[in-house]
């Protein structure tokens, strides 16, 4: 019997562990579904809670979700790409690669919403749904970046080099960061000046701050409940592919 015959012979007799957990019925993500409940309390909290700007009117209630949205794409995901591509360059752990890989993903999710709900708040405000001033330009860019990221990594077969060449560029987008957030400080924007994050204390009435905390007390539990499952899939791929070349 050739050894093409008796690899298929042995796979078709044995199920790599890997594999058969990759199509075993999934267990209740609890994580998932305690981050559900809560981004949707905050939401309820948010709409019919919390009193209405005096001067934007209810279409500064997106607020809270662009914000927690966009405090989850640059400071907690961009900035967890960069840092697990760094280690990656210096440990060649294939794990940190995978960490990066799904930050990344979660970064591109919610800076378009970022993307999406700014407009939408900004046309009842500014009076247009688009302006190319600092923040908005900058905030697209890194959204571009972030896709090349994702087809970089769905072009590239050879994994070593794939794992590389993505670290690299998980750096450079991760580098856009700062920039985002200081363009109000360095350009003339459209954008207000930091309400929250600043070194006085927050310029926002009690009841909104307290509705923005619990806002983004929930996107960060999203955050880690999508993070988690990303990052599972990820290892959990990447085992079956292994044993599928060894077999």
């Amino acid at each position: 019997m050739s050894d093409t015959m008796l690899r298929r012979a042995r796979g078709a007799a044995y199920t790599p562990p890997a594999a058969a957990a990759a199509v075993s019925p999934a267990r209740p993500d609890w994580l998932m579904l305690l981050a559900a409940l809560a981004v949707a309390g905050a939401l309820i909290r948010a709409i019919w809670f919390t009193p209405i700007e005096r001067l934007q009117g209810p279409a500064q209630k997106i607020f809270y979700i662009h914000v927690p949205a966009a405090f989850i794409g640059l400071y907690i995901a961009c900035v967890l790409v960069a840092v697990s591509s760094v280690l990656f360059l210096w440990l060649r752990d294939e794990r940190l690669d995978a960490m990066a890989e799904s930050a990344g993903e979660i970064a591109f999710v919610f800076l378009s919403v970022v993307l999406i709900t700014g407009p939408i708040w900004g046309r009842p405000v500014w009076g247009t749904w688009w302006e190319w001033e600092a923040r908005l330009t900058l905030s697209l860019m890194l959204w571009f970046v972030l896709l090349g990221y994702m087809l970089l990594r769905n072009a590239v077969e050879d994994r070593a080099m794939r794992a590389r060449f993505s670290a690299v560029m998980g750096v450079l987008a991760a580098l856009l960061v700062p920039f985002i957030h200081l363009s109000v400080y360095l350009f003339r924007t459209m954008h207000p000046m930091p309400i929250v994050l600043k070194p006085e204390r927050p310029s926002l009435p009690e009841p909104m701050l307290v509705t923005l905390l619990i806002s983004l007390g929930a996107f960060v539990l999203l955050f880690a409940a999508l993070f988690r499952t990303r990052y599972r899939y990820a290892l959990q791929r990447d085992a079956v592919a292994a044993l599928e070349e060894e077999y």
